[in-house]
């Protein structure tokens, strides 16, 4: 059964894991750091609330380790990028918008609306950790979501960063791989392990917390994702117009004939 109070308990991890980031950044004049904390919130939120709540085995293990698979290797794997790297043009432009004062407003402004974030959509896996039900065939096509958006993910970040470590291909577009097929499949990956992780959680009973994968997906898709990214990328890469024009933007899919 869902505790509410373990709930509570996990959500105050995350505030005080964006309370240490807050700090670290504002040593740092970067609040990307908030980036490597995104899926580390829901690694702490997870082992906050298996550690003050009821969980049933063998579905909270795999659970959990689904859950630290996912986030230490997106967490290191941001911070390997971003490592010497000035600010995101992102976070400078909110830091532009928000001056005087954003070192102070960044505490809300960005760490805790994103640990916000991260609570409101955590509640999949605290259904999960806390089902009693046997493990069932929803548990199964749970892990085979997640399995293909871990993949799509990681394969992604990797292909990109590959492609980016090549100096010739500084003003080019990345369409070959799993880009040749979505703009975005790490952004596509993301929101397809969380869908999976939401049948494991309705497995175990909680099928009410379908808002949250909903959620997630809207965010990568109209607000701090898709539509966040491409918002000047067309003007800084010329030929992503026609990448556009041929490559399906989050949902893989075979590319369109050029006209």
């Amino acid at each position: 059964m869902f505790d509410l109070h373990a709930a509570w308990l996990a959500g105050a991890a995350m505030s005080m894991l964006a309370l240490l980031g807050w700090a670290i950044s504002v040593v740092k004049c970067d609040v990307g750091i908030v980036d490597s904390l995104w899926s580390l919130f829901f690694l702490s939120g997870a082992l906050v609330y298996a550690a003050n709540g009821p969980v049933h085995e063998p579905r909270a293990t795999v659970l959990l380790v689904l859950v630290a698979l996912w986030a230490l290797r997106l967490a290191g794997y941001l911070t390997w990028r971003n490592w010497g790297e000035p600010e995101d043009r992102r976070y400078q432009s909110i830091r532009a918008r928000n001056q005087p004062g954003f070192a102070w407003k960044s505490l809300y402004l960005v760490f805790g609306l994103q640990a916000l974030l991260a609570a409101i959509i955590a509640p999949p896996l605290f259904a999960g950790l806390s089902g009693a039900s046997a493990l069932n065939i929803l548990d199964a096509a749970g892990l085979t979501l997640w399995a293909l958006g871990f993949g799509f993910e990681a394969i992604g970040d990797w292909q990109l960063a590959r492609f980016k470590a090549n100096p010739s291909n500084r003003a080019e577009v990345l369409d070959s791989g799993l880009w040749r097929y979505t703009r975005h499949p790490n952004y596509f990956g993301e929101a397809a392990l969380w869908w999976g992780y939401y049948l494991i959680a309705a497995a175990a009973g909680g099928w009410w917390t379908v808002f949250a994968p909903v959620l997630m997906t809207v965010l990568l898709l109209r607000v701090s994702g898709v539509t966040l990214l491409e918002q000047d990328i067309r003007n800084r890469r010329p030929r992503y117009r026609d990448y556009v024009a041929r490559t399906n933007a989050f949902f893989p899919g075979r590319p369109k004939e050029a006209a």
